[in-house]
């Protein structure tokens, strides 16, 4: 029976509860309206995996010191800062079951929110002089962005390839859970090739995490995001790459022409999930997810044994067996 994530959080419980101390003390301002989004956002935080995986990390490596809280602030702020941002860009009016703050606040409070968030991880690390954990942590935000427009660029001619593909979730995804590790291992002061090793660690686990987020797309209706919404939004992602990869031209052709131009009908969605599904693609898919999530786990052997490594790789087979 797979572990709840109460449990995996057991070597660290502690740490987390004056982390959420310390995270909300850092979201304060004397801007009242400020003050209020900020608590809205605070309030709707989701299970705090990204925190998990920087204490997890750092204890594994060595010692979780003050620069690991600092660390797993800096990366909620300017993680948050992102996504306030994405549902401006997106249009959305949900995150997480709860209201957006545009949809709440409007598109203009939202991306000056996105801009304080943002500025205030900047300010945490230098004013502590973190510089080393901002280098890491900014890295994978430009990364992210890069990501996202990559993919923007890519859909509009649905001409993603499996390796364009890998690079999207690489930066989009990965980069962030990558940055978390070696946030942890750089907060414990470890040595340069741990940090590196650390870094690759959480890069393996970030891809093989997005891998089954698209296979959720092809899944039942009650888990995860809505079925087929990827394809609604014309996103290309690994199990549709290879079953067009493994299609006649003819097929190939068609089912392009139901994502470009009616990928919003729910008969046509059907029809694009029994394709893929008809053609191998999400064995495929969960086959890459696997071998992504066992060379994660070779790079921890090297680690010695302890109740924070444990609890990692319980939380690196939380993120590939979780329904949703």
């Amino acid at each position: 029976m797979a572990l709840s994530l109460k449990d995996i959080k057991a070597p660290i419980s502690s740490e987390m509860n004056e982390f959420e101390k310390k995270f909300r003390a850092s979201m304060k301002t004397k801007v009242l309206l400020l003050d209020k989004i900020m608590s809205y956002i605070v309030k709707r935080k989701g299970k705090q995996m990204r925190p998990m995986f920087v204490f997890l990390s750092a204890g594994t490596c060595g010692k979780i010191t003050e620069s690991t809280y600092r660390g797993a602030s800096l990366i909620e702020l300017l993680h948050t800062a992102t996504l306030v941002h994405d549902d401006v860009v997106d249009d959305a009016n949900y995150r997480r079951g709860f209201f957006s703050v545009n949809a709440l606040w409007k598109n203009k409070i939202a991306v000056l929110v996105g801009d304080y968030l943002l500025s205030r991880g900047l300010l945490l690390s230098v004013d502590n002089e973190d510089y080393e954990l901002l280098k890491i942590v900014s890295s994978a935000v430009k990364e992210m962005s890069e990501g996202e427009l990559l993919q923007m660029e890519k859909t509009r001619h649905l001409d993603i390839t499996e390796e364009v593909y890998y690079e999207i979730i690489r930066q989009k995804t990965a980069s962030l859970v990558a940055s978390c590790c070696a946030v942890g291992a750089s907060s414990s002061g470890s040595e340069n090739g741990t940090i590196a090793n650390m870094k690759d660690f959480g890069e393996k686990i970030g891809m093989a995490f997005q891998i089954k987020d698209d296979l959720f797309d092809y899944g039942d209706m009650e888990i995860g995001k809505p079925l087929g919404i990827d394809i609604q939004e014309k996103k290309i992602t690994l199990p549709l790459i290879k079953a067009l990869e493994s299609a006649s031209w003819t097929e190939r052709r068609r089912i392009k022409r139901i994502i470009g131009k009616d990928s919003k009908s729910r008969q046509n969605v059907k029809e694009v999930i029994d394709f893929v599904k008809g053609s191998g693609g999400l064995d495929y898919a969960k086959g890459i997810m696997t071998k992504f999530y066992k060379e994660a786990l070779d790079i921890l052997e090297q680690f010695e044994d302890s109740a924070y490594k444990t609890s990692l790789v319980n939380l690196v087979q939380y993120t590939i067996e979780r329904n949703r």
